[in-house]
């Protein structure tokens, strides 16, 4: 007669020899002697890396089992950020991995699938990897982090829940097993995130555990070039299409166009037109447009430090607790950025002849974190919205099909990047990394046929007006100035495509480049923010420089 329990009966079983060694409540000084009593070789183990919040207790514990004891691992992590997150696979503890970015660690990870000491189940979205977990990539254990438990072991995330409510359900759900390391144990939380019946063991850890102002950027760093950019994305496409919702990616080129809302936005009428619902991280360079009235709401990924008593004093526009610290939840902003935004602007390290790009390059295998659910066209989406219609009608202008809309992709790159080396290629590094890390398909991180825009100093290139392969690829060629790519462009083919508002330089979109200065910031430095949000913003350390 078939077993129906075989999980739980062995989750029992190793909680079993878990108490043996500590109480719920665990010992710091124990851990490894813990984590050796509850984790199994060939166990699926899903540690929290995420792109701020990281469980470096946890991470270093494992760094120590006796892979004589504990081997095979087979480790599931969002974020490969801490060295320790392959030195388990350099001691032989783990030896596979499913993840979505390594971005601090993508030069490390490709030597080890060179050297054969890793095997790449997969590179993901972070969308693509909390759905496996509820399908064929469950974790046996669950290494997680959170603020603060109380003595029964429910858990506070605070303003960083990140992807910890997807890891813990597919974990506790599936008679699996949790371990929380926390900052603190107090009597009573600011309010329960994490019940203490999905949690098996809560240790605090000896510090606070890391977290990364991963999206933080200084004003006092943004050029006039990107300040030429943001001009061009404000007047050229989220005016044109009229883009209320909206979601950026990490980097200078971004914050450019949040710092210049307040400025040039509003010198164009433009505030309560665009900009007013985002999928972002609390950027502090979002600060002066909040105070200016251009934003209504924000849902986050994750926080970001120093904006803590910033967002409690603003709960209109984060997503605040009775406690006063905003929940953030990586799922469902990847969702809300997925499906309920009507464009995604981001950069990229290359971008080929088709469009298609990849932040994974030769001798570094950095992954996409979520940028592929950001910068892709949501075929599921049923609502309508002036911006998605827009794009739709230009996509499927002239053809007989059923009318739809198309979400905005838009990159947004100088056409050299760090080191003088061009972000426009005749072929992208990925085909040769697919080779060296034996992966099915090129590590492509936004495919071309999902970008409407692509976006330089030398102007914008409007894809979804182009009709041919040939015309996409001119127009390309047509913003990649002088690039080996740029300069190999058919010049009476690109003036044509410019004819016909394809190709749109700064100034057929009216823009004096001479009013390109970083003077239309709205902060031009760390301590303009300070000012703006009232004093309530805290940079982290490594931002202040008075």
């Amino acid at each position: 007669m078939k077993q129906w329990n075989l999980l739980s009966e062995n989750r029992r079983k190793r909680i079993e020899r878990g108490l043996a060694i500590t109480g719920r409540i665990a010992d710091p000084d124990k851990i490894v002697a813990l984590l050796e009593a509850l984790i199994e070789p060939g166990d699926r183990v899903c540690l929290e890396g995420n792109n701020q919040k990281q469980a470096d207790f946890l991470a270093g514990a494992l760094c120590s089992l006796d892979p004589a004891h504990v081997h095979d691992l087979h480790m599931l992590l969002s974020v490969l950020a801490l060295p320790e997150h392959l030195d388990i696979f350099d001691k032989g503890i783990a030896s596979k991995l499913d993840f979505s970015f390594s971005g601090p660690q993508a030069v490390r990870l490709a030597r080890l699938v060179a050297d054969g000491k890793l095997n790449i189940g997969a590179i993901h979205t972070y969308l693509e990897l909390f759905g496996r977990y509820f399908i064929d990539l469950t974790p046996r254990v669950a290494l997680i982090a959170a603020q603060a438990a109380d003595r029964h072991g429910n858990l506070y995330t605070g303003p960083n829940t990140e992807d910890t409510p997807a890891i813990v359900e597919a974990t506790a759900f599936k008679s699996g097993i949790v371990i929380a390391q926390v900052n603190e144990i107090v009597d009573v939380l600011p309010r329960v995130d994490i019940p203490a019946d999905w949690v098996d063991f809560v240790v605090q850890a000896p510090t606070p555990h890391y977290i990364e102002p991963l999206f933080t950027r200084d004003p006092a760093l943004i050029s006039e070039v990107q300040v030429l950019m943001a001009m061009m994305a404000i007047k050229g496409i989220y005016a044109e299409y009229g883009v209320e919702r909206i979601n950026h990616g990490i980097g200078f080129d971004t914050a450019a166009i949040e710092l210049i809302l307040p400025t040039y936005a509003e010198s164009l009428g433009l505030k309560g037109k665009i900009g007013r619902h985002w999928a972002l991280n609390p950027h502090p360079a979002l600060i002066p447009a909040i105070e200016a009235g251009f934003v209504e709401s924000v849902h986050s990924f994750g926080s970001e430090l120093g904006m803590e008593r910033y967002i409690e004093a603003r709960p209109d526009i984060f997503f605040v607790g009775r406690d006063g610290s905003m929940r953030s939840n990586r799922a469902m902003s990847q969702t809300a950025g997925l499906y309920a935004c009507d464009m995604f602007i981001g950069s990229t390290l290359q971008i080929d002849l088709q469009g298609n790009s990849s932040t994974a390059t030769l001798g570094r295998i950095s992954g996409f974190g979520g940028a592929p659910n950001m910068g892709s066209d949501a075929r599921g989406r049923r609502h309508a919205s002036p911006a998605w219609l827009k794009a739709g009608e230009q996509a499927r202008q002239g053809r007989d099909v059923m009318p739809r809309g198309q979400k905005l992709v838009v990159q947004i790159v100088e056409t050299f990047r760090e080191h003088m080396q061009p972000a426009f290629v005749e072929k992208l590094d990925a085909w040769q990394l697919a080779e060296q890390a034996k992966l099915a398909i090129p590590p492509v991180m936004i495919y071309g046929d999902d970008v409407t825009h692509i976006l330089t100093e030398e102007g914008i290139a409007n894809l979804l007006l182009c009709r041919t392969p040939e015309e996409r690829e001119q127009a390309i060629r047509g913003v990649a100035g002088y690039t080996p790519v740029g300069m190999a462009r058919d010049k009476k083919m690109v003036e044509n495509l410019r004819d016909r508002g394809i190709i749109l330089r700064a100034e057929d979109l009216g823009i004096d480049k001479r009013m390109a200065t970083r003077d239309l910031l709205a902060a031009k430095n760390m301590k303009d923010l300070v000012r703006a949000s009232g004093g309530l913003y805290a940079p982290p350390k490594r931002f202040r420089n008075w």
